[in-house]
C-alpha cells in the first residue's frame, strides 16, 4: 500500500554534493517522523537522519554538519542535502519512517538511490 520512491543518487567527486529526494505515496505523509538510512556493501544498514513529523532533527555522528534532512509535509518528501561528500558515504541510501525505538524502519524498503563518491 506505501510506496517510497528514492531519487537524485549520482557518481561524484569527494567534496561534491547532492540533493536526495523521497516522495512517498499511500499514508498520510505529515503525522509520521521520516528517516534516511544509508546501506554500503558488507555493512549493517544505519539511520543518518531523522526528522520528526515537528521538524526535530537527529543526525549520526559520521554525517553530522555535512547532511542536511528537511520535509515538505505538502509534497510528501523528504530531502537529504549532501555536501562535503566523502567515499565513506558511498553506499545506496533509502528512506523510512524510523520506529521510534529501534531506529529500524517500519515500512517496506523502495529501492534506494546509489550515491558513489569517487575520484
Amino acid at each position: 500500500q506505501v510506496q517510497l520512491v528514492e531519487s537524485g543518487g549520482d557518481l561524484v567527486q569527494p567534496g561534491g554534493s547532492l540533493r536526495l529526494s523521497c516522495t512517498a505515496s499511500g499514508m498520510i505523509f505529515n503525522i509520521y517522523a521520516m528517516g534516511w538510512y544509508r546501506q554500503a556493501p558488507g555493512k549493517q544498514r544505519e539511520l543518518v537522519a531523522r526528522i520528526t513529523n515537528r521538524g526535530s532533527i537527529n543526525y549520526a555522528d559520521s554525517v553530522k554538519g555535512r547532511f542536511t534532512i528537511s520535509r515538505d509535509n505538502a509534497k510528501n518528501t523528504v530531502y537529504l542535502q549532501m555536501n562535503s561528500l566523502k567515499p565513506e558515504d558511498t553506499a545506496v541510501y533509502y528512506c523510512n519512517v524510523p520506529n521510534s525505538n529501534t531506529n529500524d524502519g517500519s515500512l517496506s524498503w523502495g529501492q534506494g538511490t546509489q550515491v558513489t563518491v569517487s575520484s
